[in-house]
């Protein structure tokens, strides 16, 4: 037996088998949802649901509160429905423009731009076409079949074959403990991809926020080299925050692409700063209230650390009128952060 899910306002429908999660069948329908870390960690995928029955599975508190499950928010990526429902969820275009490929890639460099972030330079086959959303994801899997996501940190359009991605290292985690130990250069990694919904609205004129923490600052990169790409010109401002200035690895990069496109400002923000810091101090999304508390007309693209992208979320809508339609987020979910309680 079958149940039907219908996507409200969009009124587009996918079939979903019993005992089927609701996200992966929309994914394979080409239905566009949003989603982040497919695993009840992140809130991305977060709904409503307006009609039927959905039983949760394994999720965390953080990412779907009993409040918002009492007041009717569901979580595709771990909501199995029991009738046929109605959802009512933003719909993203173009979601399904490029097909998911498995495929095996190639380490090509490995740079270390600071002591705990590794910069891949990965070879993709000249066999096969992968193409994705600057902003989107892949997926390394393990050999027991576990699987690590990871954003690329370059554009399409610059790729030409090679794909960046910026990892950070987690001490005792499998990959991650690996790229910074025992990966050489040559050894070949299997992957899967392109997934993930954040990605650049391009129908929009709204001015932009872009708001990274850490190695969220991949995806990022990845968005205003396609800007550049593609000739947009929306006035854009970067805001990167860190702990220290060390961890802005890739602040020489941010500084240049700001001098070269008029469109784009940076200001790096460091929430623990040394004494001879002179710039912007504290919490980074805090730094973007102080400087635009009317965010009204704006578009927010945000990523890093769940706390950050969840409380810049709140606030921003609000404190700052930003309308809850106009901010897209990939919060960077450890497999440390999808274990740990809620």
């Amino acid at each position: 037996m079958n149940f039907t899910v219908t996507v409200q306002p969009s009124g587009r429908q996918f079939e979903v088998a019993r005992d089927e999660v609701m996200l992966p069948a929309a994914i394979r329908q080409g239905i566009g949802l949003p989603y982040g870390c497919k695993d009840g960690a992140c809130g991305s995928c977060k709904s409503r649901l307006l009609e039927g029955r959905v039983i949760h599975g394994a999720h965390q508190l953080k990412a779907l509160s009993a409040a918002e499950e009492e007041a009717g928010l569901i979580l595709s990526c771990c909501a199995t429905p029991q009738t046929d429902c109605v959802i009512e969820s933003r719909q993203v275009t173009a979601a399904d423009q490029f097909p998911v490929l498995k495929m095996p890639t190639r380490v090509m460099s490995i740079q270390r731009p600071a002591a705990d972030v590794a910069v891949l330079k990965l070879q993709l086959p000249a066999n096969q076409s992968f193409q994705y959303h600057a902003g989107q994801y892949v997926e390394f899997i393990l050999r027991d079949g576990a699987r690590r996501s990871y954003s690329m940190a370059s554009a399409p359009e610059l790729a030409q074959g090679v794909m960046e991605l910026h990892i950070r290292h987690m001490p005792g985690g499998r990959f991650t403990d690996h790229v910074f130990g025992a990966m050489k250069e040559k050894e070949i990694l299997r992957m899967e991809g392109p997934f993930g919904t954040f990605f650049l609205r391009e129908d929009s004129a709204r001015p932009v926020v872009m708001l990274a923490s850490g190695t969220g600052f991949a995806p990022i990169k990845a968005l205003i080299e396609h800007m550049e790409a593609k000739g947009l010109t929306r006035p854009t401002v970067l805001y990167w925050g860190a702990r220290q200035a060390a961890d802005l690895y890739l602040r020489d990069w941010a500084e240049a692409a700001a001098a070269r496109l008029p469109w784009l400002r940076f200001v790096p923000v460091l929430s623990e700063p040394d004494a001879d810091w002179s710039g912007r101090t504290g919490f980074v999304h805090q730094a973007v209230m102080a400087d635009l508390p009317d965010l009204s007309g704006h578009q927010v693209y945000a990523c890093g650390a769940p706390v950050m992208v969840q409380s810049a979320q709140r606030d921003f809508v609000a404190a700052c009128g930003l309308p809850e339609e106009e901010f897209f987020a990939d919060a960077f979910t450890s497999e440390a952060d999808k274990v740990a309680g809620g």
